[in-house]
């Protein structure tokens, strides 16, 4: 497969957490067009109701918390990011690199709390704007031999739906 032009990485995400959420039998609503609110989709069980914002991805990694970068350090761009989330949207990441064609994408749920968690124990500690699937810094990095990685239960699995349904919906 090609490099996807980035207007089509987010129509193919969305699609496939819509289709995700439907296959987990969720009722789904999709948004479409500009100038959307915080979250791509809405998933619902029962009474419950997820807004969910859609990140996609074909290089490994998730840029998140850069626009609030400037003038501060990583923590801050996080805290700063974090404020600005509602805490009731949850975030979920599509990861097309190394995807064949008849494959689905790596997909994982998590928070924005969680995120933020992630984010400000990245690179040995100092933090990061970007969250990666699996990075390990290098030698003259800040990070220097750690390695980052999405925690193993964010993978987008029915009982990890099924747990940000009962704390978040």
């Amino acid at each position: 497969m090609g490099k996807m032009s980035s207007w089509h990485v987010g129509i193919a995400a969305e699609a496939f957490v819509a289709a995700q959420f439907a296959r987990l039998c969720y009722d789904v609503s999709v948004q479409y067009g500009a100038n959307q609110p915080e979250y791509d989709l809405i998933a619902v069980s029962g009474d419950k109701m997820l807004k969910i914002s859609v990140k996609g991805s074909q290089d490994g990694s998730w840029g998140l918390t850069q626009n609030y970068k400037k003038g501060c350090d990583y923590h801050e761009a996080v805290q700063k990011w974090l404020d600005s989330h509602n805490k009731k949207t949850i975030f979920c990441l599509v990861q097309f690199k190394g995807i064949r064609d008849d494959e689905m994408p790596r997909m994982y749920l998590a928070s924005p709390v969680e995120f933020a968690e992630v984010l400000n124990v990245s690179a040995g500690g100092r933090g990061d704007t970007i969250l990666y699937e699996y990075h390990k810094w290098g030698s003259r990095a800040a990070g220097s031999g750690t390695i980052d990685r999405i925690p193993e239960g964010w993978e987008f699995t029915a009982e990890r739906a099924q747990y940000m349904f009962e704390t978040y919906g």
